[in-house]
């Protein structure tokens, strides 16, 4: 059976102020938050202008996959669907049961599948089939590519992009930190997480013969007693500034784009934290629509057309 289409699937994200609360509150899923925790999520968004640009840049990815198929095939549509906002997953499997698709590759867009995330677009998918009428469909997943050798290259190349504009950046010197969002350490399949994270970063960071290095954690929630990954990269900048360095790079292999958790945890907070320290901070760019990620993308979705 040919491919009729390819699904990205991410979290999505608001386009408005007006829309931050009841974008929050589906992620939450009816979870109880204390009021103060979803207002500081609200502060985070009115600090980066109000809105994510999170799927735009999906969609910008999409187009750009939908390109690279064209070339060599298969010629099929990328569309997106959200799991948390719009384009909602239940509606862009509409599109795909009016256009009469049959068998559908689908492509979590997040490099690392800890069991908890993958666990929920599997279960939303499921619930967008079953609202969408389409059991019919066949939805194909593609594999994980935090161990490609494309997406090491990728990321790379980000690095080396911010390293050539920023200044005080030495590779010989200069620690670089691979910054991943913070996990329960009780999470499913939390230490298979942490190795691939690890397993990533060393790969990048020998591309790049870079000498320090290290993962670090951001983006926590849930309860401050409640036990979660570390170091924070807060955390990490303080100790690094104490020890005498004056500047350090942050890339961050767990996002495939710009959104909330990168323009304020980074950009905003970790980077106030390195002018306070008297530091200088440099943020290698997110793969985005990168060449060779897109490439990536296109090999999967082939070689998952090679195999019924």
């Amino acid at each position: 059976m040919a491919i009729d289409a390819v699904l990205l699937m991410a979290l999505g994200g608001p386009g408005s102020m007006d829309e931050v609360r009841p974008f929050v509150e589906s992620v939450l899923g009816g979870r109880p938050v204390p009021p103060h925790r979803i207002d500081e999520v609200v502060q985070h968004y009115e600090a980066v202008g109000g809105r994510s640009p999170l799927t735009e840049w999906t969609r910008a990815q999409a187009r750009a996959l939908e390109d690279r198929l064209a070339v060599d095939g298969p010629t099929v549509p990328v569309v997106v669907g959200m799991r948390c906002w719009s384009p909602w997953l239940a509606d862009t499997v509409r599109e795909l049961v009016a256009h009469r698709a049959k068998r559908v590759v689908t492509i979590l867009m997040s490099a690392f599948r800890d069991a908890f995330t993958a666990g929920q677009y599997q279960a939303s998918l499921a619930r967008a089939a079953q609202e969408a009428s389409a059991a019919d469909i066949v939805f194909q997943e593609v594999p994980g590519w935090h161990d490609h050798p494309l997406y090491t290259e990728a990321m790379a190349d980000r690095v080396n992009e911010a390293a050539e504009v920023a200044q005080g950046i030495d590779r010989a010197v200069t620690p670089l930190l691979f910054s991943i969002h913070s996990l329960p350490l009780n999470a499913p399949g939390v230490q298979d997480h942490v190795a691939a994270v690890r397993a990533t970063a060393r790969r990048v960071a020998e591309r790049l013969a870079w000498r320090r290095w290290q993962v670090v954690y951001q983006s926590r929630t849930g309860r401050p007693d409640d036990p979660w990954l570390e170091p924070d990269v807060c955390s990490v900048i303080r100790d690094l500034a104490g020890q005498g360095h004056r500047s350090v790079m942050i890339a961050c292999p767990g996002f495939v784009c710009d959104h909330v958790e990168v323009l304020y945890d980074l950009d905003i907070e970790a980077a106030g934290v390195a002018r306070e320290c008297g530091m200088t901070l440099a943020r290698a760019g997110t793969v985005g629509v990168h060449r060779k990620f897109i490439e990536l993308l296109a090999g999967l979705v082939q070689q998952a057309a090679r195999h019924e």
